[in-house]
């Protein structure tokens, strides 16, 4: 193994984030793109989302088999195989000529995408010290929120400047350092024993998945008849109901369930998808407003959102010292109703506001936004045994991708509903409540932090050295001795 000029805290998160990056940029690039190649191809816009959807269905297909696939065969070699499929599918993108060839392609990149966030996110839970996991996830968050902003201008500028096809091949270069630090310093942390696959728990949870996904996302986007739409999210929730009973008579189902036992870790993963919808909903609505309501370019609206990137970037320095002096349960109950008041401001904007109060307002937004993604990030595993690791990256992440799909679905009917009222004419104003509502249900999610006991997270979070707990009864009487 070659020296490392990082620490690992460090090293780890950043070789991930090549990935991350990788996978949050292409998504958000793509969709300023997709007029230009609908207009290539000759179909319309429409059906170009295909090439969206197709993407986020085999992500959530797939990523109930990441966790066993790593424990089984090393989370080295799946990471590095999820890379590398990841990249296989951006160049196929790259010189697709028809719709079937891209959608194609897409859902290569997603069994690749399905595989690299949770195994990257478990070489670091395993690799990393818990006092030192704070600081990690802090680096491995920033290229998550920074993908999202930085993708609309950069799409607009790359489709307006160049050709769209660089969309795509951006991913090379990044996706080979990625495979060449990840051969060099990954570790290839495997699970302590071996299961058998849970063929048929991956079967209801996949398809259940897919299903409530495909649903949801449909919702207010007028993608297919609501009767359809209706009969999808109903198979699918009807099919994860089944697989909730299924998991319960099993010793090693493929979603493990009985986490949800833990704590920190039901308040973290349930509040976080709480907030998660939220910030699931705003690359959605805040470009549409800005173009739509405020008449601007997407490069131009682009350029405005990029500032809550900075924010992002400004977090992590903050995280650590701050959860050590107040820990898990207060920040999380704070932050939760500031970052929430941030998601919410847009509503606040009119053709009258300064792009600079814009610009500042979603600057402090994205720090505080960032500051709840850390902090529930790593109160997650802050319970978890080593033997549970795998499982609990898997179940997180279907919730932070059912959250993110959801967070559309609710953006997308509150401006039906607007639209509905007001005669159908867009506006600034149309876009009000549905950023007030979606502000509201990231709020919500201070409900579960608060009934957190008080010392969740405090190894984490480095207090238990500061500030010790209140030792138990035998302790006390030793010390008294």
């Amino acid at each position: 193994m070659p020296t490392r000029l990082l620490p690992d805290r460090i090293l780890l998160p950043l070789i991930v984030a090549c990935a991350l990056f990788m996978e949050n940029l292409d998504s958000t690039v793509l969709s300023t793109a997709l007029p230009t190649i609908a207009r290539d191809f000759g179909v319309s816009p429409i059906n170009m989302k295909l090439a969206l959807t197709s993407y986020l269905l085999t992500i959530a297909v797939f990523i109930p088999a990441s966790g066993w696939l790593a424990d089984r065969y090393g989370a080295r070699t799946i990471f590095r195989l999820a890379i590398v499929l990841f990249t296989a599918g951006s160049i196929c993108s790259g010189i697709s000529h028809s719709i079937g060839e891209i959608v194609a392609s897409r859902v290569l990149q997603g069994i690749g995408g399905a595989m690299m966030v949770p195994v990257g996110r478990l070489v670091i839970l395993k690799s990393v010290s818990k006092t030192e996991l704070v600081g990690a996830l802090a680096w491995l968050t920033v290229p998550a929120l920074i993908g999202p902003v930085v993708g609309p201008p950069l799409g607009g500028f790359i489709t307006t400047y160049f050709d769209w096809r660089w969309i795509f091949w951006i991913n090379v270069p990044i996706g080979i350092l990625g495979l060449i630090l990840a051969t060099l310093y990954i570790p290839d942390v495997r699970g302590e024993e071996r299961v058998a696959f849970d063929t048929i728990g991956f079967l209801l949870s996949s398809i259940g998945i897919a299903g409530f996904v495909t649903g949801s996302t449909s919702l207010g986007l007028n993608l297919m008849p609501w009767p359809y739409v209706v009969t999808i999210l109903a198979a699918g929730a009807a099919l994860l109901v089944t697989y909730f009973f299924y998991s319960r008579r099993i010793a090693n189902p493929i979603l493990d369930l009985s986490l949800f036992t833990i704590p920190s870790f039901a308040a973290s993963v349930v509040g976080g998808l709480l907030f998660r919808i939220g910030i699931g909903a705003l690359p959605f609505l805040l470009p549409l407003m800005l173009q739509l309501g405020f008449g601007l370019s997407p490069f131009q609206s682009g350029s405005i959102t990029f500032v809550s990137a900075i924010g992002a970037i400004a977090m992590k320095f903050v995280a650590p010292p701050l959860l050590r002096r107040f820990g898990f349960r207060t920040v999380l109950i704070a932050n939760s109703f500031i970052a929430a008041v941030f998601i919410a401001v847009p509503a606040m904007f009119h053709l009258g506001t300064p792009v600079s109060v814009m610009t500042g307002l979603l600057f402090v937004g994205g720090f505080f936004r960032s500051l709840q993604f850390t902090s529930a990030n790593a109160l997650s595993y802050a319970d978890v045994p080593q033997s549970r690791m795998s499982r609990a990256t898997s179940l997180t992440s279907v919730f932070q991708q059912l959250a993110m799909s959801i967070g559309v679905s609710i953006g997308a009917i509150s401006l039906e509903l607007t639209l509905h009222s007001t005669g159908g004419q867009i506006e600034v104003a149309t876009f009000h409540p549905a950023f007030i509502a979606i502000g509201l249900i990231s709020m919500s999610s201070a409900i579960f932090f608060i009934r957190m006991p008080r010392s969740a997270g405090e190894e984490m979070a480095g207090r238990n050295r500061q500030r010790p707990l209140a030792p138990d009864p035998v302790t006390a009487m030793r010390e008294r001795a």
